[in-house]
């Protein structure tokens, strides 16, 4: 006779305590699990990405489906106000995968993603998922993602299915950053900007590792140019020690850049980012557009000039 063994259910609280600081930190470092429930290849891009004044849990990118992947997350209830911040995620990363994970789905929340997924294009997907915890005989707890909500056709689309064209908005994202990544090269000898994709932001290189440059238009019609340090999970201190070296150099970063800029400290999270930002959005007139890439390209290499020594004494 088989000898079984007895499998139970873990609190989530029990294994996670606290959503952001435990939660989405492992999320992001174990994006494989979840990406072998749904299907997609997915990258880790961000944590706590910034959509005007509101932080996005965990921005990724689907590498088959070339799209963004923005994921929410609760490891309580679904409610009303998270449902209004995946939709308000979804349009500033205009994004081709929209992931609501959750420890308990309503019925009316995931009929609304149902709804989402009937009434949206085909470029746009809508996943509910349960996260969950089981051990057997005592053993250490175990992940297990259960899909509650999905598009119809996501067995065909998991299989191999690519996306056939982006958004008229993604389309626009791609030629402006395009060109941007060709100005910087052709005139200036900048390279290192990372692949160009139908998302609204682009970054390089600063050629110190955890550290990179970003380029983007944000919610609520700006633009922005930003540095940002992120070392990974496990050198949270490093980012932070190093954010808090240059905010002590405030004044004189600040005066030699002739900007007033934004430092966002955001204690106990994992990146840090320092920014600067102008009125600006894709849907501007051609002439606007040139007017903002072209400041981008002065605004960034402005940073890359400013920063560069204070990098080469704080990291080398």
């Amino acid at each position: 006779m088989a000898n079984l063994g007895s499998i139970e259910q873990v609190r989530l609280r029990e294994v996670w305590p606290h959503e952001e600081r435990d939660f989405s930190r492992w999320l992001a470092d174990n994006l494989d699990k979840l990406g072998e429930a749904l299907g997609p290849e997915l990258q880790f891009q961000e944590r706590e990405a910034p959509v005007g004044p509101f932080f996005l849990d965990v921005l990724a990118y689907d590498r088959g489906g070339d799209r963004p992947v923005i994921i929410e997350n609760q490891l309580e209830s679904t409610n009303h106000g998270h449902l209004g911040q995946l939709l308000t995620y979804a349009a500033g990363y205009d994004a081709g995968v929209i992931i609501w994970l959750t420890g308990v789905f309503q019925d009316e929340h995931r009929a609304a993603l149902d709804w989402l997924n009937q009434h949206t294009s085909a470029d746009t997907q809508f996943f509910g998922v349960i996260v969950e915890a089981w051990r057997i005989d005592g053993s250490r707890p175990a992940p297990h993602f259960r899909v509650v909500a999905m598009p119809n056709d996501w067995q065909k689309q998991a299989a191999g299915k690519k996306r056939s064209n982006p958004t008229e908005r993604g389309e626009r994202y791609r030629e402006f950053f395009q060109q941007l990544r060709e100005t910087l090269w052709d005139e200036h000898q900048v390279h290192g900007l990372g692949n160009v994709q139908p998302r609204s932001w682009s970054g390089f290189t600063s050629g110190y590792p955890g550290i990179w440059y970003g380029a983007g238009f944000s919610t609520g019609n700006s633009v922005h140019i930003n540095i940002n340090f992120d070392h990974g999970q496990t050198r949270s201190d490093w980012s932070e020690s190093l954010f808090n070296s240059l905010l002590d150099n405030r004044a004189a970063i600040e005066t030699e850049l002739a900007e007033h800029l934004e430092w966002d400290q955001r204690e106990g999270r994992r990146a840090h980012r320092i920014a600067v930002r102008r009125a600006g959005s894709i849907f501007d007139d051609h002439q606007s557009l040139e007017e903002t890439q072209g400041w981008m390209v002065d605004r960034l290499l402005a940073f890359k000039r400013v920063f560069t020594p204070y990098l080469q004494e704080l990291v080398e």
